[in-house]
């Protein structure tokens, strides 16, 4: 009997798989939709915005956990977070779903070379790699803390200042170097006869926010001082917000309290700049895709694995269930799409992109995926999804490979509101609730869930959250 992964390969024929577009596969780490295409008028980030204008955007799109190791596992395996069990940084996901078939390893299976370079899965430890998915050896996709500074007094082996600008080239930072990378193997590909799968991960704007001096200077820091809303929202329960465990393991950020305002201002003009950094280094590996002549048989896809809180409801990192942990850019650009330039704003998630990539590029899609394919959308037709669905466990942890969550807020988003439960994972029992309209384009100020002009969305939104949850919340509850 011929084992299915082989059978796979024997279908997938040469002159198949060659007929079969590539896939740049670009993943960006902790970056938020402070990018000039999304609205935000800081932002400097010509390259995605340039990319943004030949494909579609999905201007609403959510994480499933806002922290980067589970967070990359559901995206590549096309699975939730509670379907893995992974919820922290050091379990992989092959602990608990040996057999399970990546998004790479899918493409590889149909006749593609794949190759990473640089943070696709997770960075460090075991999570950072997984062969199954690769053609060849990744690139790039390990690193430690003293990788990440350039400055002399930064390079400990550890965390040391939580912002840095030295006078540098691009390629001495780790994300230039991936860059080089990318054009050498795209160079390579050129030369080949069978479509690619090539992944590249850039790790700004990640703390530290560590980037050549030339990308500060781009940023005035007085229009970046003040985050526009600096208090958790009016009524929120304390579950919601985090210890800013992230920032506080810095050396220049005060273990407990508050920050001074000129370290906010500092922060936020770093998290700017680092992220203005890696813009032009996807600049720079998207103009060799078009010297080459890669362009018009080539998918692209680009998102970001979380947001990040910088100062807004006095919280600094990810791991919270508000749109700033959880709303991240994503885009997709296809050579068979029609229309260009449009923009999404109905809610999504990145476990949507498995599903959409293999359409995209004609493939089955294997059983198990737990999103859906957005291509119809790419061209205005099919049906329009309108939901995402986030969680994180408290307290936060940044280990669950012998124990699971004490508590989880499940969160479910859609073009308008933000419905979110905060439930005792042992027993379902429904701790506290948040609700928040957008209307107006308004952050999270108020927590209006005993608002009965809200209960009749209030309840529809639930009866989805506890659908897709399950039994677990469909116990005690607080009201």
């Amino acid at each position: 009997m011929i084992p299915r992964c082989l059978l796979i390969l024997l279908l997938a024929t040469p002159a198949q798989a060659a007929d079969r577009p590539n896939v740049l596969f670009i993943v960006v780490d902790d970056l938020r939709t402070s990018v000039g295409i999304f609205g935000d008028k800081l932002a400097i980030t010509p390259n995605i915005d340039t990319l943004c204008s030949r494909g579609t955007v999905f201007a609403n799109a959510h994480c499933q956990i806002a922290i980067c190791n589970p967070s990359r596992a559901s995206v590549m395996t096309g699975m939730r977070p509670d379907t893995l069990r992974v919820w922290g940084l050091k379990k992989h996901f092959r602990d608990e779903k040996l057999d399970v078939v990546t998004l790479p390893q899918w493409f590889k299976q149909n006749g593609y070379h794949t190759h990473s370079i640089g943070k696709i899965y997770h960075g460090s430890g075991k999570p950072s790699t997984d062969p199954p998915s690769w053609s060849d050896k990744p690139e790039f996709d390990h690193c430690e803390k003293i990788e990440q500074y350039m400055l002399p007094e930064n390079r400990t082996g550890g965390k040391a200042a939580g912002s840095e600008s030295a006078e540098c080239q691009d390629n001495d930072h780790l994300d230039g170097k991936a860059a080089d990378a990318a054009i050498r193997k795209l160079r390579q590909f050129k030369k080949g006869n069978r479509p690619f799968f090539l992944a590249v991960g850039f790790r700004k704007p990640h703390m530290p926010f560590s980037a050549p001096a030339k990308y500060w200077a781009m940023h005035d820091r007085a229009k970046l001082a003040k985050p526009a809303n600096p208090h958790m929202p009016e009524g929120a329960p304390s579950l919601a917000g985090h210890d800013w465990r992230e920032a506080r393991g810095y050396t220049d950020i005060p273990n407990k309290g508050p920050m001074s305002g000129e370290k906010i201002a500092e922060l936020r003009h770093g998290y700017y700049a680092a992220t203005s950094f890696m813009d032009a280094q996807l600049g720079r590996v998207l103009g060799e895709l078009r010297q080459l002549g890669l362009n018009e048989n080539t998918v692209i896809s680009l998102y970001s694995d979380h947001g990040f809180h910088v100062g807004e409801h006095n919280l600094w990192g990810k791991l919270t269930n508000y749109d700033t942990g959880t709303k991240v850019p994503l885009l997709f650009v296809s050579p068979s799409q029609k229309t260009k330039g449009q923009v999404i704003r109905q809610a999504v998630e990145l476990l949507d992109i498995y599903p959409t990539l293999t359409d995209l590029c004609g493939l089955k899609k294997p059983e198990g995926l737990e999103g859906v394919s957005l291509a119809p959308l790419l061209d205005n037709s099919g049906p329009v999804k309108n939901f995402a669905f986030s969680q994180f466990p408290r307290p936060v942890s940044y280990n669950f490979t012998k124990s699971s969550p004490q508590k989880m807020g499940y969160s479910i988003r859609d073009d308008k509101y933000r419905y979110t439960q905060w439930v005792d994972f042992r027993n379902g029992e429904v701790l506290a609730e948040e609700f928040y309209d957008y209307a107006g384009n308004i952050p999270e100020l108020k927590n209006r869930v005993d608002d009965p002009r809200h209960t009749r969305v209030i309840e529809k939104l639930k009866r989805r959250l506890e659908g897709l949850v399950g039994d677990r919340t469909k116990t005690k509850k607080r009201r």
